[in-house]
């Protein structure tokens, strides 16, 4: 299944895209897609209920496309996990996964403008796969067993100001808060359409310039380690999501660097996830 949710910011609906573009109101089901749904079985009910044909057809005509998930308890990402983008970093492959922390706040549709934040000179760019948690994650024994705690996957874009991020001191949390800083969707695809999450393609185009280019492959740390990894350090929970890492081609990393600034689109995506397509606007 593909969940969606349509309408504007606060008022979203659920839904279900279908693989032919028809639309369904998950509303029967649950008032929306949030940590309760995905703890409560509510996949489950969803599916069984597109099944039995129980949930109607929703005009979404002009309609605006909303982030896929809504409030995560917590949005974790992970820094230089693939090789390529490492090395162009001119950073040391890591040993162990690099973990921060993005608010819920940040989590917006996959076409909303994206702010410039206020003195920013070096807004970038970072299409990465999201995995959604859907059953707690605590103590896991091996990687082995952590797949069975993923609900679906989804195309995010962790915009990072790096300049904030790299060369302010203390955290990397300051460069990757910002407002609307995490694009998330179209679409959380459901984890038993997506046969391998290490073998998936990405892309990203700035200004229909294509920059980055990459596969899931390429992840130093791959989906099940990261779960187990993240396990033995928090609880993972319901509704939470993890972004995996971005490929090369980021604006830090071209020489000269590039960044966004206001005007510039982004249109990015991964297979079978969909595609987002923003642009950028000064903050207010």
């Amino acid at each position: 299944m593909k969940l969606a949710r349509y309408g504007d910011p606060g008022r979203e609906v659920p839904a279900v895209v279908l693989d032919g573009g028809q639309v369904l109101d998950a509303r029967p089901v649950t008032d929306d897609y949030h940590p309760d749904f995905f703890a409560s079985g509510g996949l489950d009910r969803l599916r069984e209920a597109v099944q039995r044909q129980a949930v109607p057809d929703l005009d979404v005509t002009g309609w605006r496309l909303g982030a896929p998930l809504t409030r995560p308890g917590k949005i974790v990402c992970i820094g230089l996990n693939y090789r390529q983008h490492a090395i162009e970093s001119e950073m040391e492959i890591p040993a162990e996964p690099i973990v921060f922390l993005k608010t819920a706040s940040t989590l917006v549709g996959p076409n909303d403008d994206v702010h410039i934040p206020r003195r920013s000179r070096k807004t970038d760019w970072e299409v990465e796969l999201a995995v959604v948690i859907g059953t707690v994650a605590s103590y896991l024994d091996s990687p082995a067993d952590s797949m069975r705690c993923v609900a679906g996957y989804a195309v995010s874009n962790d915009v990072s100001e790096r300049e904030f991020q790299l060369e302010r001191g203390g955290q990397w949390d300051k460069g990757k808060n910002c407002a609307t800083f995490n694009p998330c969707g179209p679409w959380v695809v459901t984890a038993d359409e997506v046969e391998d999450p290490q073998d998936l393609d990405l892309f990203l185009d700035v200004n229909d310039q294509r920059l980055q280019t990459g596969n899931t492959s390429d992840m130093i740390f791959p989906v099940d380690h990261l779960i187990w990894y993240l396990s033995q350090f928090m609880v993972l929970e319901p509704g939470d999501l993890i972004n995996t890492g971005t490929p090369a081609g980021v604006g830090h990393g071209l020489r000269p660097p590039r960044y966004l600034v206001a005007g510039d689109r982004m249109e990015l995506g991964i297979t079978g996830l969909g595609a987002q397509r923003s642009r950028t606007v000064a903050s207010p």
